[in-house]
């Protein structure tokens, strides 16, 4: 069942939404209201925010003005932990700019203090008329609902391996949750739910457990998935099942980023897991050889890495202004081993010489060879001819600059 986030649909027949998280100081409002604008320039379409304390809170309603004023519509969602009810009460105005809400209730209190608790986010969330991810996380799980399912399971006369039991926890809190939010008056259609886990086989198992038994919007991620190669490599391999399975309604992929490094990345990989499955088109993918001995020259790679770049940094105006382009390729390939035959295959591409190959770079277009190019500007020319045809594919006609004799 579909759930709709400010001008966002999750869920039903809606495409796979994309989204992020950032990590800026929330109080900081002009940090984070650029950092947002950045990871929804790079393709987020929902961004959540931290919301920890009052003076958090007080600051995301100038966030989202900030944004407004930079045209940027991307709903905000509220990341509450522990005093998010409080912090509602408190302020209003933050309920008022958030496009959904996310609680875990795995932490909105202790003891006897939970169900209200719960329920007092709920009721915030159901007046505000606002979705709300019940989030339930691996790490943060209610110690209680373990505790009696643990206890449940040792009396069996097969007991279950405690991974399992643990598995099954993970799926009876989101579900027993997303019951009673039903029960205190939030419709069934404002409800989305997540199970994060830190390892792949379990989220799997976790998420399939889950698809088999609600219809609510899921949320698909693999929590403190980690840093560089591993991060990707990871959480690629646990949602490319899943979602080819048709399990998952929106993505994050929960990257740890490089001292200093960009916090877009996370969005570019979910994009691209969306579109090297065929689920998606954000923009134009480029194909590239890995190099063997006929390429030991590094220009393939660099043409690649220039490529990439070009068309990413193009694709905000190319998106305005000829649709369908993202669903547009490209091959970038390093010998005539296979850079022609590559080449052909896609909507356009050039096969640069390889070690010992006469020096000139066959381009071909919709699978017609349509120029060679040489000598020191191919990188420039070949920038060129992509704009041209571009220009020409997408926005019925030929504009751009033409390729360098």
């Amino acid at each position: 069942m579909p759930v709709q986030v400010g001008h966002v649909t999750v869920g039903g027949d809606a495409p796979v939404v994309v989204q992020s998280m950032t990590n800026t100081d929330t109080v900081d409002e002009i940090r984070t209201a650029i950092q947002v604008a950045e990871l929804a320039k790079a393709g987020s379409e929902l961004v959540r925010i931290t919301v920890n304390n009052e003076d958090a809170a007080r600051a995301v309603p100038a966030i989202r003005q900030r944004l407004d004023d930079m045209g940027v519509d991307v709903p905000l969602v509220g990341d509450f932990h522990f005093n998010g009810h409080k912090l509602l009460r408190a302020v209003p105005a933050c309920g008022e700019a958030l496009g959904k809400l996310r609680i875990n209730p795995g932490n909105v209190g202790k003891g006897s203090r939970r169900d209200p608790q719960f329920a007092e986010l709920i009721e915030l969330a159901r007046d505000l008329d606002r979705p709300i991810r019940i989030g339930v996380n691996w790490g943060s799980l209610d110690q209680d609902l373990l505790a009696r399912l643990m206890d449940e399971n040792a009396r069996q006369a097969a007991p279950k391996p405690p991974e399992a039991v643990m598995r099954d926890a993970v799926v009876t809190s989101s579900l027993q949750s997303a019951e009673r939010a039903e029960a205190l008056g939030l419709p069934h259609d404002r409800i989305i739910i997540s199970c994060k886990t830190s390892r792949v086989q379990d989220l799997i198992s976790v998420y399939q457990d889950l698809a088999a038994r609600c219809d609510y919007p899921l949320h698909l991620g693999l929590t403190e998935a980690g840093m560089g190669s591993k991060g990707i490599v990871a959480s690629t391999a646990g949602l490319a099942v899943l979602l080819q399975q048709g399990i998952g309604d929106t993505i994050r992929i929960s990257l740890t980023p490089e001292p200093g490094g960009d916090r877009t990345q996370e969005v570019i990989v979910a994009q691209e897991i969306l579109q090297t499955m065929g689920l998606r088109s954000f923009t134009p993918m480029v194909a590239a050889c890995p190099g063997c001995g006929r390429t030991t020259s590094t220009f393939f790679q660099e043409l690649a890495d220039q490529i990439q770049s070009h068309v990413r940094e193009r694709m905000p105006e190319w998106r305005e202004v000829y649709p369908g382009v993202e669903s547009m390729s490209l091959a970038v390939m390093g010998c005539v081993v296979n850079g022609p035959g590559e080449s052909r295959q896609a909507d356009i591409g050039i096969s640069l010489p390889g070690t010992g190959e006469r020096p000139v770079a066959p381009v071909y277009e919709d699978g017609e060879k349509t120029v060679t190019l040489k000598g020191d500007t191919i990188a420039d020319d070949f920038k060129d001819i992509v704009e041209r045809y571009v220009a020409r594919r997408y926005g019925g006609g030929a504009s751009g600059p033409a390729p360098r004799e």
